[in-house]
């Protein structure tokens, strides 16, 4: 808990030292109150004390009384500017390194997770920021200064507020027992609930085609269901607090005028049991005091330990190390532009036995097409993930322009790469800002930039149709265009980079033949000088391809053009031919 506020600014702790100042001025106000109702006490026992004499001490009680409310709202004005402060910078961090994680990263955490952890429990360290600020620095001082004052006015008195505090320490740690392990639960369970959610919500689609819905309320109610259950057990364990401290202040208050009345009783004269009536309502000020400190020390208690399994979440986020070191190299070898190498490269998932990619080699040169085609689950994804840095190979090295990907400095990788992904990906926005989207190292594009990238990308007459056309919206994960107009958005995006090096994993997988003939051609003709990788399923999206590579099991089965692994590779033949025909494959 303590590590997360190394996060704190220097103005931060600034405010928060200043803060203790105002704390303090705060409880001697609080504590001065007392002493003035003890004058009036005294006074109107006196025959002849009249108004202005009770007057004067009644004025600085009503001083006090706003002097504190001052100092708490200013206290109150430092906690939430520091809370909120340090939330925003807690996000801003755990969003950054978010961004710098692998996938290896974000697998472990999972998506959801991390989702909760930047808003749920960041929030939860702000509360108990904003809340211990005035509560938990007031707190023992309040109680310790209270105590000093009421341990001279009478053994029984202090014994029964003893009696009061010992009680209210039990109830504490009754809470601390059964309720405070629950906390790292409700965060694990909100985690659950928020990955139901997320899913139901992006596969909304496919619930409605297999009318799921039923299924996926059933499994939301579950995961609901314990979250709300574990919720329920906390704070009833939490609902003992709130009666418990009533019957302590009110048990109190009964025990010190109880004890007072035989103390008042037993004085000989009226000026003893004036003054020792004065006592007990000054003592009985001071008591309620007591209780008060320990019920907002309680409060603490209850707050800590949620704060602190948030803490320590945030923390197991910003304390993660990314296994991909940046490199800091930005230039390649001269000569080797838009050269991409893999020498001798193995891989295997963190935690896996077996390897997914076993001793691939194969050169893909400056203006070629390489294609890779292979089963479902041969490795395909795997190996294409590997040249803009998702994963580092276990063995091997991977070269692009004649420098180690190791070596690269991430950005400057990234310069070189228009990436499509299997799963076309937009973003919420318009048309324009997702084909220009990224900044490549370069000025903002042009609009001819965007519209010459969606030309090629063989989308223009969709998107002229829609309204506002280039300036049309598209909604979060492009839930309002097709599969086929989202694949050419995306393809349009790396178009619009101008890369040295093109990686198409699956990415024409969702347009017609003919569209798909023609979107490759218009490539063809506008990158003649960049590389191309494309993975593919689609034997004639690939057949005319400088060269193709038939993965099997994470192995290389055959290599060549389309021609000589028809004849010599006998993968790639099963697949050609259970998809196209013997006059087909012969054709262009």
């Amino acid at each position: 808990m303590i590590r997360i506020f190394r996060y704190l600014k220097k103005k931060e702790v600034a405010f928060i030292l200043i803060s203790l100042v105002f704390i303090v001025g705060q409880v001697w106000l609080d504590l001065k109150l007392p002493d003035y109702m003890k004058d009036i006490t005294v006074l109107i026992q006196k025959k002849n004390t009249e108004l202005a004499d009770v007057l004067k001490p009644g004025f600085k009680m009503l001083g006090c009384a706003f002097g504190s409310l001052a100092l708490s709202c200013i206290v109150g004005f430092f906690a939430a500017k520091v809370a909120a402060g340090f939330a925003n910078r807690l996000r801003s961090k755990t969003f950054s390194s978010v961004q710098n994680f692998s996938m290896e990263e974000i697998n472990k955490f999972s998506t959801a997770s991390l989702i909760t952890r930047s808003t749920n429990d960041i929030t939860q360290i702000q509360m108990f920021i904003a809340m211990g600020l005035q509560v938990l620095i007031k707190a023992p001082i309040l109680a310790v200064w209270a105590i000093m004052k009421i341990l001279n006015k009478g053994w029984q008195w202090t014994a029964a507020t003893g009696g009061a505090v010992g009680v209210l320490c039990l109830i504490i740690l009754f809470i601390l027992i059964f309720a405070v392990p629950k906390f790292k639960i409700v965060q694990n369970l909100t985690d659950n609930l928020n990955r139901v959610t997320r899913e139901n919500l992006t596969g909304i689609r496919v619930v409605r085609a297999y009318n799921a819905e039923n299924y996926q309320q059933n499994k939301f109610e579950d995961a609901n269901q314990k979250l709300t259950a574990t919720n329920l057990f906390v704070n009833r364990v939490m609902a003992i607090m709130m009666p418990g401290m009533s019957l302590i202040m009110s048990g109190l208050s009964l025990s010190i005028y109880w004890i007072g009345a035989y103390i008042i009783n037993s004085a000989s004269t009226m000026p003893d049991k004036g003054q020792r009536f004065a006592d007990m309502v000054v003592f009985s000020s001071y008591a309620v005091q007591v209780v008060i400190a320990f019920m907002m020390m309680t409060m603490i208690f209850i707050i800590a330990p949620r704060a602190a399994v948030s803490a320590k979440r945030i923390n197991e986020v910003l304390d993660t190390k990314c296994r991909i070191i940046n490199g800091s190299k930005t230039q390649g070898l001269n000569g080797s532009e838009g050269c991409i190498e893999f020498r001798n490269v193995s891989f295997k998932y963190p935690d896996a036995s077996d390897y997914t990619l076993s001793n691939i080699s194969f050169t893909a040169k400056k203006g070629e097409t390489v294609a890779f085609i292979g089963a479902t689950g041969s490795g395909k994804t795997t190996l294409v993930n590997l040249i803009p840095r998702f994963y580092d190979v276990t063995e091997g090295d991977v070269l692009v322009d004649g420098v180690n990907v190791r070596e690269y400095a991430k950005e400057s990788l990234n310069d070189r790469i228009g990436y499509v992904s299997q799963k076309a990906v937009l973003f919420s926005g318009t048309v324009a800002s997702n084909v220009a989207y990224g900044e490549n190292g370069k000025n903002s594009y042009s609009e001819n930039d965007v519209k010459k990238a969606v030309e090629i990308a063989q989308g223009t007459e969709f998107v002229e149709k829609m309204p506002d056309t280039f300036n049309a919206s598209i909604a979060q994960g492009g839930n309002n265009v097709s599969g086929g107009q989202k694949q050419r958005i995306a393809i349009a995006r790396a178009v619009c980079r101008k890369p040295e090096i093109y990686i198409f994993d699956d990415s024409f997988s969702a347009l017609d033949y003919k569209t798909d003939k023609t979107l490759r051609a218009a490539l063809k003709r506008e990158t003649a000088n960049t590389t191309s990788i494309i993975v593919a399923q689609r034997i004639g999206t690939i057949k005319n391809a400088d060269k193709i590579i038939v993965l099997d099991d994470g192995k290389i089965a055959g290599s060549g053009t389309h021609s000589q692994l028809m004849k010599n590779c006998e993968v790639y033949r099963e697949i050609a031919l259970s998809q196209l025909s013997k006059e087909e494959l012969e054709n262009d």
